[in-house]
């Protein structure tokens, strides 16, 4: 019995997500910056109307501002390189700020329910010629935003949650002016808060998406586009002299680099370096996946003892195999 270890971190092309990170940088700060500048504008403008649309896009462009500054320091630590301490760098952390975004929307979108409730209750009296004027500013700079942060790289979780952010306060400001609108033309306030209300269960509808592809991958969970029995039986199908495949595994470290770990069993004499890189091939090419770790065996299973059976045996993954030591 004979096992080899092959671990390949050479041949990856991380050249074009370098460069996406490098625009998509960029591309959040000016949008963070936009968003900044006009929503101490819209806040002030929120409280002199009286206009709670006005104040529920102000204080999602607060919390934006907030967002897209920490997505653009996501953005800064994932090209630090890797350390001993963290052997995969700091690319999840564009994860964990998308997560965190989701749960931020949510907490925004539940206080304007909050308070558009209130307002319905006790309704107040609102100035719909300047709210008009603020809003229709508001939605300008937020347009501005949303472009300059819609040419970048939509597979990125980190640049999903900024855009979001974004379409969240683009969408509040067009409520903002349908809401003046029609107090101008009719008198009726109680449009002000309802208008609110539906914007911000739109917002919760796409955070709670956001949210649930952030938590996939931080529970590191069979990326959506893949699935990772049809993979191992794809390996068993094409790759000569490889009996089965077991004990795999199949994650992503960002929401983009897929990566995986399994056992081939070989049949014996076979070539196990030369079954190891064909396997690698297999993954990158067919499956995108770009990081491989790959354990060959003749015979019986090191991990599982003398009763391992060695029928197609692709659920039987124990939580003690990740011998890729990776970091979160």
């Amino acid at each position: 019995m004979a096992h080899t270890h092959s671990d390949d971190h050479s041949g990856h092309d991380h050249g074009a997500g370098h460069v996406h990170g490098s625009t998509d940088k960029k591309r959040v700060l000016i949008a963070a910056c936009l968003t900044a500048g006009f929503m101490v504008a819209e806040a002030l403008g929120g409280l002199l109307t009286g206009s709670l649309a006005l104040l529920a896009d102000a204080g999602h462009m607060l919390a934006d501002s907030i967002a897209l500054g920490l997505a653009w320091y996501a953005f800064h630590l994932a090209g630090r390189p890797a350390t001993g301490r963290l052997t995969y760098g700091f690319g999840r952390v564009k994860t964990l700020v998308a997560y965190t975004n989701g749960i931020a929307i949510f907490v925004i979108a539940l206080w304007i329910v909050y308070e558009a409730w209130g307002r319905l209750q006790a309704p107040v009296p609102v100035l719909g010629g300047p709210m008009l004027v603020v809003a229709i500013l508001g939605l300008l700079v937020n347009i501005s935003s949303f472009f300059v942060l819609h040419g970048g790289d939509r597979e990125s979780l980190n640049m999903r949650g900024a855009i979001l952010h974004v379409l969240g306060d683009l969408l509040g400001s067009a409520a903002a002016i349908v809401a003046a609108l029609v107090i101008l033309a009719t008198g009726w306030t109680p449009i002000d808060p309802i208008l609110s209300v539906l914007v911000s269960l739109l917002i919760l509808s796409t955070a709670w998406s956001l949210m649930r592809a952030a938590a996939q991958v931080l529970l590191e969970g069979v990326p959506p586009s893949l699935d990772r029995d049809l993979i191992a039986r794809d390996i068993e199908a094409t790759v000569q002299g490889v009996r089965e495949v077991h004990h795999m595994h199949v994650w992503s470290l960002d929401g983009t680099s897929n990566m995986a770990t399994l056992h081939a069993c070989l049949d014996e004499g076979v070539d196990a370096y030369q079954a190891v890189s064909t396997i690698k091939k297999r993954l990158a090419s067919e499956h995108g996946i770009s990081h491989a770790t790959v354990e060959s065996e003749f015979g019986q299973c090191a991990d599982d003892g003398d009763n391992h059976d060695h029928a197609h045996d692709h659920e039987h993954d124990t939580a003690a195999h990740h011998d890729h030591h990776h970091q979160a």
